[in-house]
C-alpha cells in the first residue's frame, strides 16, 4: 500500500504527496529545520557499539542491489589500531534504467551526508569517500556544495563534534568515476578511487579487512545510509514496522524485508519516476498506482523489476503476485530485488531483440579478467545478433542456453557478479518467452528490431 506519508522523500514532495516540479534542493538551515542531524547529535551521546546494535536491530539491509545487512557489515570491522579507516559510499548507480540515488543525492543530500556521519562515528572512520557516477555533472555540483556547508556547520573537518568524541578529524571527499559499470561492484570502485583500472578484487581478503589504500573500509550504497538517521531518532521497532516481515513462525535467522525503499520506474507509463514503497508492494500496485498505468494504448509485455541484470517477470507472473521485496528471486526465477528500479516492457517490443540488447550491454562493461565472462558475454551476443537477423537454427537456442547458464554456474570461478547478471538476464528471457525465440529461428527474415534504448 501507498504509504500514508514518505519517510526517505518526505522533504521532497513527490507523486502522490506532491508535485515533481515541487523539488528543490534541501540546504542546511533547511536541513535542521525538519530537525536534520538530530541523529547525529543522539550518536555523539551514544557508545559506537550501540550504534551498530541498533542498526543491527532495525534489520536494515542495503539498497544497492546485494541486499546485504548494514549493520553486520558494519561489525566486521576489526579493532581499531593506530591506521585510518574508511567508509566509501557507492553512488554510481550504472545499472541501466536506474535513477533511484540520484534524487537523494540532487535534493537531499544532508540527509545522506548525516547517514555517513552516522556511519563514520560508529565504525570509527576518519574519512569517507563519497564515489559518484562521473555522468552526474550536476549532481556533483550540488553535492559538493551540501559538503561545503557540512564543513562549514562543523558535521566535518577540525572542530567537529565527531573528532571531539572519538579523536579523530572526520573528512568527506568527492570523487567522481568514469562511467564504467564495473565499478559499481565494490572491490572494482575502490580499485577507481585507488586510481587504477576499476577491475574487482579476488575475495578474500573483503574490504572490511583490506579495503582502500590495504585498510579496513566499509562500503554503503546511498540509499543504505539515508535510512540510517530515522531508524536512529524513531528505534528499530518502527522501522520494522514498515514493509513485510517474515512468515508466520519463521525463526530470526530468516532474513526479512523490513522498511521502505526508494523504487523508479521508466518506459512507456503515464507518470514515471521516483516513489518510496514499503517492501512487499505487489508490481502491479507499483506500475498502476504511481505510475499511473501504462501509457493509453500500451499493452504491457514484461518488465525488468531491479535492474536488467536481475532477469525478466513477465506480465503473466506480475498478475500472479509479483511483489517487490528480497525474496523476489526465490520465488519468480530471478536473481533477486536488485535496485528495485523498474524498467516497464511493451508487447511492441521484440524479446529477442530486448536479449541482444542487453547482451551488447554485458559485453561491453565485462573488465575482461573471467575468461567465461569476459568470452561467453560476447558470444551471447554473437549469437543473439544472429538470431535476430534471422540466420539462427534451434541449435542455437540450445547452445545459448548451455552458455548463459555456464558463466553463472561456477561457484568461485567469478571474481564479481557481471557474470551472473548476465546469466540470468538471459535466461529468464529466453525461457519465459521462448515461444518469440523459437520464431525468430524458424521464420525467415528474423524479428523486429524495435527495442527500448538500442
Amino acid at each position: 500500500m501507498p504509504l500514508d506519508q514518505p519517510i526517505l522523500l518526505k522533504r521532497i514532495p513527490t507523486p502522490p504527496w506532491g508535485d515533481f516540479h515541487d523539488r528543490k534542493y534541501v540546504g542546511y538551515d533547511d536541513y535542521v529545520k525538519t530537525d536534520g542531524y538530530a541523529a547525529l547529535e543522539q550518536c555523539i551521546a551514544m557508545e559506537p557499539k550501540d550504534i551498530v546494535e541498533q542498526v543491527k536491530a532495525a534489520e536494515l539491509r542495503g539498497r544497492g542491489g546485494a541486499g546485504f545487512p548494514a549493520g553486520m557489515k558494519w561489525s566486521f570491522l576489526p579493532p581499531l589500531d593506530d591506521g585510518p579507516r574508511y567508509l566509501t559510499i557507492n553512488a554510481d548507480e550504472s545499472e541501466p534504467a536506474t535513477f533511484k540515488d540520484q534524487v537523494l543525492i540532487q535534493y537531499d543530500p544532508h540527509l545522506v551526508i548525516e547517514g555517513i556521519a552516522i556511519c563514520m562515528l560508529a565504525c570509527q572512520l576518519d574519512t569517507a569517500y563519497f564515489y559518484i557516477r562521473g555522468e552526474y555533472h550536476h549532481h556533483r555540483d550540488l553535492f559538493e556544495r551540501a559538503i561545503a556547508e557540512a564543513y562549514d556547520n562543523k558535521i566535518f573537518g577540525k572542530g567537529s563534534r565527531m573528532g571531539q568524541v572519538n579523536g579523530r578529524d572526520p573528512n568527506l571527499y568527492l570523487h567522481r568515476g568514469a562511467g564504467a559499470y564495473i565499478c559499481g561492484e565494490e572491490t572494482g570502485l575502490i580499485e577507481s578511487l585507488e586510481g587504477k583500472r576499476g577491475w574487482p578484487r579476488i575475495k578474500p581478503p573483503f574490504p572490511a579487512v583490506q579495503g582502500a589504500f590495504a585498510r579496513p573500509t566499509i562500503i554503503n550504497n546511498v540509499e543504505t545510509l539515508a535510512n540510517v538517521p530515522f531508524i536512529i531518532t524513531n528505534g528499530a521497532d518502527w522501522w520494522k514496522g514498515f514493509g513485510k516481515g517474515r512468515p508466520d513462525g519463521a525463526p530470526p535467522t530468516v532474513p526479512a524485508s523490513f522498511g521502505t525503499k526508494l523504487m523508479g520506474v521508466s518506459g512507456p507509463v503515464k507518470r514515471p519516476g521516483v516513489y518510496e514503497c514499503e517492501l512487499g508492494i505487489p508490481l502491479t500496485d507499483l506500475v498502476a498506482d504511481f505510475a499511473q498505468g501504462p501509457l493509453d494504448g500500451t499493452e504491457i509485455k514484461a518488465y525488468f523489476h531491479g535492474g536488467i541484470s536481475m532477469g525478466v517477470v513477465s506480465q503473466e507472473e506480475a498478475e500472479a503476485g509479483v511483489e517487490m521485496d528480497f525474496d523476489i528471486g526465490k520465488k519468480w526465477n530471478n536473481l533477486g530485488l536488485g535496485t528495485a528500479c523498474v524498467t516497464v516492457i511493451p508487447e511492441s517490443v521484440s524479446m529477442v531483440s530486448m536479449a541482444r540488447n542487453v547482451a551488447r550491454f554485458f559485453s561491453h562493461e565485462s573488465c575482461g579478467q573471467c575468461t567465461h565472462c569476459r568470452e561467453g558475454s560476447k558470444w551471447m551476443y554473437q549469437m543473439l545478433s544472429r538470431i535476430e537477423a534471422g540466420d539462427g537454427t534451434t541449435k542455437d537456442l540450445d547452445l545459448l542456453l548451455e552458455l548463459s547458464t555456464s558463466m553463472g554456474s561456477m561457484p568461485g570461478h567469478n571474481i564479481c557478479g557481471l557474470s551472473d547478471g548476465a546469466n540470468w538476464a538471459i535466461r529468464t528471457i529466453v525461457n519465459k518467452f521462448w515461444d518469440e525465440f523459437e520464431s525468430a529461428v524458424r521464420k525467415p527474415g528474423g524479428v523486429s528490431l524495435a527495442v527500448l534504448g538500442a
